[in-house]
């Protein structure tokens, strides 16, 4: 009985035992993700008419779901020390976010608010700087945790969309993950929460609509910030 533990935790033969102790190296990153944005919503707003009287209107604007996508990249990381390295991880994000406003002041026969869907395209191009902090390795295994920036550049949006997002935006990281050691390569399961640091919201994109019925869906929004959960593996 005394034997067990000591044999479920005896050195096995390493693979790749070298490889932690290149200097730089670099990998592919292919992997999904969810991502969702955090709308702070302005409240009741005046609205002017067209023969100049006003009206107030209640609209709130809300991502309903968390909407999925995938992402590829690229990976360069330079060795620190035995347990710190840093690395750049160049990547692309494509998704889709479903938008829903609903007009709490226009109502429908049945008494539901009126609801207003937009569909956003999501693709960005990023690129991580994460500093990790790695465990002792044992047997073909290594447990890490990672803390970063990631900055954004947004490739999509369109002019006729009510609610449209600024080019950039940066998200501060958090996450763990797992070196498993093959005959081959390197895995590197990891998943990571982002929080962004900015206010990434086009105030000014209003003033650019075509449709003038839908500004005071557009104007219903002040801020928004995004929030994303990836799961990526690393192929080193």
């Amino acid at each position: 009985m005394v034997l067990l533990p000591l044999q479920a935790q005896e050195k096995r033969v390493q693979n790749r035992p070298y490889t932690d102790l290149r200097a730089f190296h670099f990998g592919v990153v292919v992997g999904t993700h969810l991502q969702d944005i955090e709308f702070e919503n302005v409240g009741p707003q005046l609205i002017t008419n067209d023969d100049g009287t006003t009206t107030e209107k209640l609209i709130t604007c809300d991502q309903d779901r968390w909407d999925g996508g995938f992402t590829v990249g690229v990976l360069g990381e330079a060795r620190l020390n035995t347990y710190f390295s840093f690395r750049a991880v160049p990547t692309l994000y494509f998704g889709n976010r479903h938008l829903v406003f609903h007009n709490f002041t226009d109502k429908l026969e049945s008494g539901q608010p009126i609801e207003q869907r937009q569909d956003m395209k999501s693709i960005y191009i990023s690129s991580d700087f994460n500093l990790v902090y790695s465990a002792q390795r044992f047997n073909n295994h290594r447990p890490y945790v990672m803390v970063g920036i990631n900055p954004m550049f947004n490739l999509s949006g369109k002019d006729e969309d009510i609610i449209k997002l600024k080019k950039f935006d940066c998200l501060l990281e958090v996450g763990i993950g797992c070196d498993f050691y093959l005959p081959f390569f390197k895995l590197r399961p990891e998943l990571k929460f982002g929080y962004g640091l900015m206010n990434t919201l086009d105030t000014g994109h209003t003033q650019m609509m075509k449709d003038k019925n839908l500004m005071a869906y557009s104007n219903s929004v002040r801020a928004s910030r995004t929030k994303l959960v990836a799961l990526t593996f690393f192929f080193e």
